[in-house]
């Protein structure tokens, strides 16, 4: 492996390691110190690559979030048409949810993080504005703002429960927000 600045890979382990000791240990635990042992760089490549602990996690996070978003890209980059989008919205929120303990983990941090300094909230911001970017493909604004908070906390209350709800749940509250008495939403 190479050193110094011939490695072009020390930023991206860097961010890796933060993310995955935020995610073990818990935003409060992580230290330069610890994500440099972890990424196996010298001490002293975290501050030459980042202006601080600040500039370190807003990067973190915003790569999560991208990784995040592509999962929506995944499931919502293919439907036909608004039926086929209902469907696979729930696709999603199973996928989501029965997905890693990472990911959860990771996405609570950064709500505490954003719930307390502002600055992150431009994150959290940018992360549901992407996931309605997909969700307005199929459905008016109103509808995909409620479904983008319906996909949240379906996904947190599935990973959470000791006894998850099962797809025909999930299925019906989408179908419910995105029909009025009877009929389908237009956009």
């Amino acid at each position: 492996m190479a050193t110094g600045h011939t490695d072009p890979r020390r930023r991206e382990r860097i961010i890796a390691a933060t993310l995955d000791l935020i995610a073990e240990e818990g935003l409060a635990a992580v230290s330069h110190r610890k994500i440099a042992r972890r990424a196996g760089v010298p001490l002293g490549s975290m501050t030459y690559h980042f202006d601080g602990m600040d500039e370190l996690l807003r990067e973190a996070f915003g790569e999560f979030t991208g990784e995040v978003v592509a999962v929506f890209d995944a499931y919502l980059a293919a439907p036909a048409g608004r039926e086929e989008a209902v469907e696979a919205v729930a696709d999603l929120v199973h996928a989501l949810s029965e997905g890693s303990r990472r990911d959860l983990v990771l996405t609570q941090e950064l709500y505490a993080l954003a719930a307390r300094r502002p600055a992150y909230r431009e994150l959290t911001h940018e992360w549901m504005r992407r996931s309605r970017v997909h969700l307005e493909k199929y459905f008016d604004p109103d509808t995909a703002r409620q479904l983008d908070a319906l996909v949240e906390g379906l996904t947190l209350h599935r990973a959470l429960s000791r006894e998850p709800h099962d797809r025909a749940l999930t299925l019906d509250a989408i179908t419910r927000i995105t029909t009025v008495t009877g009929t389908p939403r237009e956009p």
